[in-house]
């Protein structure tokens, strides 16, 4: 691989699902030293940053058609297990690697690179973050990834409570670091169509965002799917779309155990309703309103000014993710909808989650990008990774946590870990497919059997 040069430097990212490979490579080429906003697109060019990819061999490791998209381009894109991705870490040489991975696979990646650069004189900037919105496990999220030079966090909120927790602690919070959501951005939303005018004409539409782990169960989520339906049906001039993450039988960031995709098929939908996949960006273009319980993609939304809804259908609650938005002026229930209300944001809540629909976008990553700088300037270079968490620290917890990696209490690879030097072979394939369906089988219709009997 050809080393790094002042105008395209080498970034490695670690991905461990499709949303994370998304949110990984979106923010090296943001954070990219040296780089603009103007030079950071979101397929990458000969201008970006050199950029390998690593997904890490799981139950959700992104699909080709989920990679595409996601509309990222990367030098080069495999699949690794942590012992072959810190192997490679030892071999090659990179100005940044970006770790977009739950937080017990980057206190794992943490331990275990800090174990094979312990005798080198020179290694990456470690960055890490959040996928999206934080509302959840903040102080073990964030203390598994401690140790990072760089904790992202997507907002002046989020940083705000990030340094509080690592205070709170006694850790070094000088890591947390401000930008924005690596994923915002599209043209402003225009307005609705002018019904009259011939040239350019598409009907109004409304775009639902579903979510595979929330809510979790069947009775929620066809209560869900079946307003939606209502709505098509009581406005056949619209177009109704339900906007989903995945196919049947891949896998996301979280585990859907009830595809709204099976939901539908004992349904009578009207014409106007339409199942989607596809980039969400793409999808905004041609959104009216957005509607759902608690996305992420609320907040691409929302950066482009287009009206959003965060259903109050089943409560506003933690376990939904949409107590978040609470204060955002966008909370309505399908009701309140299909009575005609549209929200108007409160502007104050949206500034402070780093959703800039000011045009303030173009700088939100500088500071992450001279800090690195900075970093890579630095005489003598890096100190070694000092996560929070030791085997003196939390000797009841990291070791399990490093155990799931196939990595010792000491970041060192344990007997029998999986590991290869080739591409897995076509008996490989052949088992590791099946082996993906019969979890997938398992989540999606044993584990769900099983509960409902534990419930008799």
């Amino acid at each position: 691989m050809p080393a790094s040069t002042p105008n395209r430097p080498r970034i490695a990212v670690l991905a461990d699902s499709d949303t994370r490979w998304k949110w990984g490579a979106l923010t090296a080429h943001r954070i990219a030293p040296g780089q603009s906003m103007e030079t950071a697109p979101r397929e990458a060019a000969q201008v970006g940053p050199a950029l390998d990819g690593f997904l890490l061999r799981g139950r959700a490791t992104p699909t080709p058609r989920q990679l595409e998209e996601v509309g990222v381009r990367a030098d080069s894109l495999r699949e690794v297990t942590a012992v072959e991705f810190l192997r490679t870490m030892a071999e090659e040489s990179y100005d940044v690697l970006v770790l977009a991975l739950v937080g017990g696979g980057v206190q794992a990646m943490l331990h275990g690179l800090a174990r094979v650069w312990q005798n080198r004189t020179s290694r990456p900037v470690v960055v890490t973050g959040y996928v999206g919105v934080v509302y959840e496990k903040l102080a073990d999220g964030l203390l598994l990834r401690h140790g990072a030079d760089l904790v992202l966090a997507n907002s002046r909120q989020d940083a705000d409570r990030f340094r509080a927790v690592y205070e709170g602690v006694g850790a070094d919070a000088s890591s947390v670091t401000e930008v924005a959501l690596p994923f915002l951005g599209g043209a402003p939303y225009e307005g609705e169509r002018d019904p009259s005018a011939k040239q350019g004409r598409r009907p109004y539409t409304v775009v639902f965002a579903a979510q595979p782990s929330v809510p979790e169960s069947r009775k929620d989520r066809t209560y869900l799917l079946n307003r939606l339906v209502q709505h098509a049906r009581r406005h056949p001039e619209r177009e109704v779309l339900l906007k989903l993450r995945s196919r049947p039988g891949e896998h996301t960031t979280h585990i859907e155990e009830l595809p709204y995709q099976k939901l539908a098929q004992r349904l009578d939908p009207p014409a106007n309703f339409r199942l989607v996949y596809g980039n969400m960006g793409e999808v905004l273009d041609r959104t009216d309103l957005l509607v759902t319980v608690s996305s992420t993609a609320a907040l691409e939304s929302l950066h482009r000014r287009i009206p959003t809804v965060v259903l109050t259908d089943l409560g506003v609650r933690e376990a939904l993710g949409n107590h978040h938005f609470v204060g955002s002026g966008c909370l309505a229930s399908w009701d309140q909808l299909d009575a005609g209300h549209r929200p108007a944001p409160d502007e104050e809540w949206v500034a402070r989650q780093g959703v800039v629909a000011d045009g303030s976008y173009e700088s939100a990553f500088d500071a992450a990008r001279e800090r690195i700088a900075k970093l890579l300037d630095r005489p003598g270079g890096l100190p070694p990774l000092t996560p929070y968490y030791t085997p003196v620290t939390a000797p009841g917890y990291l070791p399990g946590i490093l155990a799931r990696h196939h990595l010792g209490p000491d970041g060192t690879p344990l007997p029998g870990a999986p590991a290869a030097d080739r591409e897995p072979g076509p008996v490989r394939q052949i088992v590791r497919r099946a082996a993906r369906g019969a979890y997938r089988h398992g989540v999606q219709r044993v584990a769900p059997v099983i509960r409902r009997m534990g419930e008799l």
